[in-house]
C-alpha cells in the first residue's frame, strides 16, 4: 500500500479523497493554487505546496508544477479526482515515466474512452448497442447541415473529447446545423483543446441510466447497479439517485453485462462508468465511458455499502478486488444534490461570491443521522471565484425507499443554509416537492419541460401557506413578548420563560401579498394559532438569533429558515421564498392602499446575465436588429453563453469589446 497520495484536484473531490486517505493511513499531499491558499482541502490534508497563480492552466492543470510538487513531497501516487486532468492519457504517462502510480485507469483506456468517436466504435465491437450518427467528425457547416439531414432531426452534435455537458448542441430543425457547429467546436477547442466534433441522432424523451464498473489488474471485472442521472440542465447533472425507478432487474442485469463486456474489451481497469442513455420501451444505447471516478458516486456507496475512493486507490496498489459479482447487492435508496452557486432568476447563470454564511445541515455535520452526507470543500468565508467549477457541495441523503430518500432530501435542503452568493438550493427543493419527481417520471427533458429556463422562488406556490402563516404568528408573538420583558429565555420549551401572549390577540400576516388573519393563544408550553378560522398547535424551539425555526405543527416535523428584515420575516420552505410581514388589522388595511414601487425599464439594455469575458460582438452601432437576434457572446467557466435583442431597434452604442471583462448587470450595448 502507497505511503503518501498526492491529491491533483481541489474542492470538494480533494476533501472527499483525503478523508478516505486518512482512513487508511496514508499521509496526503493537496497541491492549491494562489485562490486556494486558504481552501479547507489544504487545511485538511497533511501536506500542501503551492502550484501557480488562480486560472487553471496555470495551476491544476499544469503539469510540470504538480510534478515538482510530487518530487517535493516525496509522493509516491496521485489521485486525479474528476476534471482537471483526471482523464488525461499524457498526464498518467508522465507520472509512469517518473514512477509515479496514476490512481485511475491505464493509459489505453483512457485515450480509447476519452475518444466518443472511438469509445463508439469499441462499443459496437463489443456488442454494446449504439445510438445511430455520423462518427467521423465534421468541419463545414454544409457538411454537418446535409449530415444532420439524412440522419434526420433532432439530431446532437458532440465534442469528441468533450465531458460535463461541454461542446454539446442539440439541433431540433435544418439551417440552424452550422451555427450550432461552430459554437460547438469553439467550446470544445477551449475547454479541450480538441474541435473535433460528430453528429449523432438525438433519442426524444431519453432517460440517462449509468453503470459503474470496477476493474483490477487480475481480470476480474463487475458492475455495482445503476445510477440515474435524467434530472439535467444544459447537459449537466443536477440530480443523481440509485437504483433507478425505471430500471427492473432485468434491465440492470443486462445493462451490466453489456457494461462490463466493454469494460473488459478494453482491459479496463480500475472504477469507470459506462452512460447510457434508454427510451420509453427501455431500449438503452451507449453514450460514453467516463474513465474516472465520478462526480456521483455517493449514491453507489449508499446502496452498495462500498467506498469507491478506497477501491481505487486498492487496485491502484495492486491488490485483487474482493468482492465478486454476487456480492453486489443494492439496499435502500441514495439521492444526490448538486449544490451550485448559481443565479436561478438568471437562467442558473453561474455565480461568484463570498460565502457569508454558510451551514451545512446539522443531522449531517455532527453525524445524528447517518443517512444524511455533505461532499465539500467549502466554509463559511470561502470565495465563489470565477476561474473554477460553481459547485458549493454535494447533498445525499438514504433512506429504506425513493420516498424515505426524498424526504430526508427536502428536510437537509431546508437546513442548508448558504448566504453571500446566489445558489440553487430553493430549486432544488421545489423539484424534490413537484409531483412529477416524485412518482419518477422522469427524463433529461424534465427541468425545460416543468420549470423553463429559470426558477424564481418568490413565483412558486407554497402547498400550505397558512402553515408558513401560522410560524410566521408564533416567532412574531416571541418577539414581542421579549419587547415586553427583559428577561433570560429558557430553552426548554417554545414557551417557557417569557411573558405569556394575550388570548385572542390579533395579527395580519402579509405573505408575499397575500393576507391572513391570525389569532394567537397558547396551551401546556406550546403555541396555539388560528389561521383564517383553522386551528394550529406548533411546538418547537426558536430565539431571534436563530436562524433556523425547527418544531412541529399538528404533529408534523417542519423546518423553516427564518431571516429578520425590518418588517418581518423571510422564510425559506420547500424552495418557496416568502416575505412576511405581520401588521395590526388596521394597518395592514392602510398598507393595501399604499403605492407600490416599479422597477425601472431596461428593456432597451442588453446587459451581462453573469460575470465572464466577452467574446464576441455581433452587431455594430447604428446596425437594425430585430428581436432574437444574437448581438454578443460571453464566456464563464469555458461556457459560451449567447446574448439576443430584446426588442426591434438600432444600436445605439456598444460599451464593451471583445477580450473585456464584464460584470453581472453591466451594460453591453444600448438600442435607440
Amino acid at each position: 500500500m502507497f505511503d503518501s497520495i498526492l491529491i491533483a484536484n481541489r474542492g470538494e473531490i480533494a476533501c472527499r479523497i483525503i478523508r478516505t486517505a486518512r482512513a487508511m493511513g496514508i499521509r496526503t499531499i493537496a497541491v492549491y493554487s494562489e485562490a486556494d491558499r486558504g481552501a479547507l482541502h489544504v487545511d485538511m490534508a497533511s501536506d500542501a505546496v503551492e502550484i501557480g497563480p488562480a486560472p487553471s492552466a496555470e495551476s491544476y492543470l499544469n503539469q510540470d508544477a504538480i510534478l515538482a510538487a510530487i518530487e517535493e513531497t516525496g509522493a509516491e501516487a496521485v489521485h486525479p479526482g474528476y476534471g482537471f486532468l483526471s482523464e488525461n492519457a499524457g498526464f498518467a504517462e508522465t507520472l509512469g515515466n517518473a514512477g509515479v502510480t496514476f490512481i485511475g485507469p491505464p493509459i489505453n483506456a483512457i485515450n480509447l474512452m476519452g475518444d466518443k468517436i472511438r469509445s463508439k466504435l469499441a462499443a459496437e465491437e463489443a456488442g454494446v448497442p449504439v445510438v445511430p450518427g455520423f462518427a467521423d467528425p465534421v468541419t463545414s457547416g454544409a457538411e454537418a447541415e446535409r449530415i444532420a439531414a439524412d440522419i434526420g432531426f433532432p439530431v446532437m452534435l458532440k465534442a469528441s473529447a468533450g465531458g460535463g455537458g461541454k461542446g454539446m448542441r442539440l439541433v431540433e430543425e435544418g439551417g440552424n446545423v452550422a451555427e450550432a457547429l461552430a459554437s460547438c467546436i469553439s467550446e470544445a477547442e477551449a475547454s479541450f483543446g480538441d474541435g473535433r466534433v460528430f453528429i449523432e441522432k438525438f433519442i426524444t424523451n431519453p432517460r440517462h441510466i449509468e453503470i459503474q464498473v470496477l476493474a483490477d489488474a487480475h481480470g476480474n471485472v463487475i458492475h455495482l447497479g445503476e445510477r440515474e442521472c435524467s434530472i439535467q440542465r444544459r447537459h449537466q447533472k443536477v440530480v443523481e439517485e440509485a437504483p433507478s425507478p425505471f430500471v427492473t432487474e432485468e434491465l440492470r442485469a443486462e445493462m451490466g453485462a453489456r457494461a462490463v463486456a466493454l469494460a473488459e474489451a478494453v482491459d479496463y481497469v480500475s472504477t469507470g462508468t459506462v452512460e447510457f442513455i434508454a427510451d420509453a420501451d427501455r431500449n438503452f444505447y451507449f453514450l460514453e465511458m467516463n474513465t474516472r471516478l465520478q462526480v456521483e458516486h455517493p449514491v453507489t456507496e449508499f446502496v452498495t455499502g462500498l467506498d469507491l475512493v478506497e477501491q481505487m486507490i486498492r487496485i491502484a496498489a495492486g491488490e485483487e478486488l474482493q468482492i465478486t459479482q454476487s456480492d453486489v447487492t443494492m439496499t435502500g435508496w441514495a439521492m444526490e444534490s448538486r449544490v451550485y452557486a448559481e443565479d436561478p432568476v438568471r437562467g442558473f447563470l453561474p455565480a461568484i461570491g463570498r460565502l457569508t454564511r454558510y451551514k451545512e445541515p446539522m443531522s449531517g455535520v455532527f453525524g445524528t443521522d447517518k443517512s444524511v452526507r455533505i461532499d465539500s470543500g467549502a466554509s463559511e468565508g470561502d470565495t465563489i471565484s470565477r476561474f473554477y467549477d460553481p459547485m458549493i457541495a454535494k447533498l445525499i441523503t438514504y433512506g429504506e425507499n425513493r420516498d424515505a430518500a426524498i424526504a430526508k432530501m427536502r428536510r437537509a435542503l431546508d437546513e442548508f443554509i448558504i448566504a453571500g452568493v446566489t445558489h440553487n438550493a430553493d430549486f432544488l427543493a421545489a423539484l424534490m416537492g413537484h409531483s412529477r419527481f416524485q412518482s419518477g417520471e422522469l427524463t433529461t427533458n424534465f427541468i425545460a419541460e416543468e420549470f423553463g429556463d429559470r426558477f424564481i422562488p418568490g413565483d412558486t406556490t407554497h402547498p400550505r401557506p397558512k402553515i408558513l402563516a401560522a410560524v410566521a404568528g408564533v416567532l412574531n408573538g416571541i418577539l414581542e413578548a421579549r419587547r415586553a420583558v427583559i428577561a433570560p429565555r429558557s430553552r426548554d420549551g417554545l414557551m417557557a420563560g417569557r411573558a405569556p401572549m394575550k388570548q385572542d390577540d390579533q395579527w395580519v400576516v402579509i405573505l408575499n401579498h397575500s393576507h391572513y388573519p391570525v389569532r394567537l393563544a397558547e396551551t401546556n408550553g406550546d403555541a396555539v394559532v388560528v389561521v383564517g378560522g383553522e386551528r394550529f398547535t406548533i411546538s418547537g424551539s426558536w430565539s431571534p438569533e436563530q436562524d433556523l425555526f425547527s418544531g412541529a405543527v399538528n404533529g408534523e416535523d417542519i423546518c423553516i429558515q427564518v431571516d429578520r428584515t425590518d418588517n418581518g420575516f423571510q422564510f425559506r420552505h420547500y424552495g418557496f421564498l416568502a416575505d412576511i410581514r405581520i401588521l395590526r388589522p388596521l394597518a395592514a388595511e392602510m398598507l393595501g392602499r399604499m403605492p407600490e414601487k416599479t422597477d425601472a425599464d431596461t428593456s432597451n439594455l442588453v446587459l451581462s446575465p453573469m460575470p465572464g469575458l466577452v467574446v464576441s460582438i455581433d452587431v455594430s452601432e447604428g446596425q437594425e436588429v430585430r428581436l432574437g437576434d444574437k448581438v454578443a457572446v460571453i464566456e464563464a467557466m469555458k461556457m459560451e453563453n449567447q446574448l439576443f435583442a430584446e426588442c426591434d431597434g438600432a444600436v445605439a452604442k456598444i460599451h464593451c469589446q471583445p477580450g473585456e471583462s464584464v460584470d453581472v448587470d453591466q451594460v453591453i450595448m444600448e438600442f435607440e
